[in-house]
């Protein structure tokens, strides 16, 4: 059975040694980096199965290497290690496509348990899902999923990586109710206080997105979640 590599982009020594040492005790294959440029070129050459970024890194930081890391696939988790513990330093690292975020310091297990969840949840999504289509008309706007665009005329809006999984879920259930948690389960991993306040902004950022076309509508549904409407 092949061994799940992990891209580490850690520039402090003694805690890339320390996480790289735990992980393959555990059967981990660790690629280590000790700073973002290098672990963007481990990232195309090795295909890692997850990866651990380090926010503050020299020559690249963690959040600009997750988004060159998303640039190129939306499958593979990211989890950030950071001291930096601010209500927008979280909302960054989630916006640029992390699936995770842990504070320093943390315990190894910690670390483990996280990485597993992860894992297996991708495993899982890849079982339940069916090929889906990669673009959507949305009234005037056109929808491409795997390039992270929404297009209305000559204007193209680039989205996140997380606006964009919103969003093809509100088109997924256009006219139904979009339940809050299965929507917070899905693209935030878990339905936290944090998460959920989170995915209020994003549905804002959607609303103002979709502002060009006044026949599209995402409703709030008190107590339940939201619905995609298009008049």
């Amino acid at each position: 059975m092949n061994k799940i590599k992990v891209l580490l982009a850690e520039d402090e020594p003694m805690m890339g040694k320390l996480i790289k040492e735990a992980l393959e005790l555990r059967d981990f294959e660790v690629i280590w980096a000790v700073d973002g440029l290098k672990a963007f070129s481990s990232f195309c050459v090795v295909r890692p199965d997850i990866c651990i970024f380090d926010v503050m890194m020299p020559y690249k930081d963690g959040f600009t290497l997750a988004q060159e890391v998303r640039g190129l696939t939306s499958e593979v988790p990211i989890i950030f290690l950071t001291a930096k513990s601010t209500i927008q330093d979280l909302a960054t690292g989630f916006e640029v496509g992390a699936n995770d975020y842990i504070k320093k310091p943390f315990s190894m297990e910690e670390l483990i348990i996280r990485m597993h969840a992860l894992l297996n949840r991708r495993s899982s999504l890849k079982r339940a899902e069916s090929p889906t289509a990669e673009e959507y008309a949305i009234g005037k706007y056109h929808f491409n999923f795997k390039n992270l665009h929404l297009t209305i005329g000559n204007k193209q809006q680039q989205l996140s990586y997380r606006e964009a999984q919103l969003l093809k879920l509100l088109v997924d259930h256009q006219d139904a109710v979009l339940d809050r948690k299965v929507a917070l389960d899905y693209v935030w991993g878990d339905d936290s206080y944090f998460n959920s306040r989170s995915m209020d902004v994003f549905i804002s950022k959607l609303r103002k997105f979709l502002e060009g076309d006044p026949t599209i509508k995402i409703v709030n549904i008190r107590g339940k979640g939201f619905k995609l409407v298009i008049a």
